[in-house]
């Protein structure tokens, strides 16, 4: 099988050394149009939770609302922080 093939690619020298070149400049030109990032996102992810309630002030959206996803989310393993706020109509958790 290799000895078929040495054979092959010594009776077509043009198409191995085309093949090699074609291989050379499509490896060059992805080097230089492929985009890298020096350094790496070392954020952690976060997560924002958004709670809408029309017409509610900020200590009903408090109690009803933020106070028990907070709780919730404190209950997950793996979570580092968790921060709640509440404005009128809305809780940012």
């Amino acid at each position: 099988m290799i000895e078929r093939l040495i054979a092959l690619s010594v009776k077509n020298r043009f198409l191995v050394l085309m093949s090699t070149l074609f291989l050379i400049v499509g490896s060059i030109w992805a080097m230089k149009n492929t985009p890298l990032d020096a350094l790496p996102d070392l954020s952690p992810p976060q997560v924002i939770v958004q709670v809408t309630w029309k017409g509610q002030s900020p200590e009903i959206i408090e109690d009803q609302g933020t106070y028990p996803l907070v709780s919730q989310f404190l209950a997950i393993s793996d979570i580092e922080t968790v921060r709640g706020f509440s404005t009128y109509e809305n809780g940012l958790i």
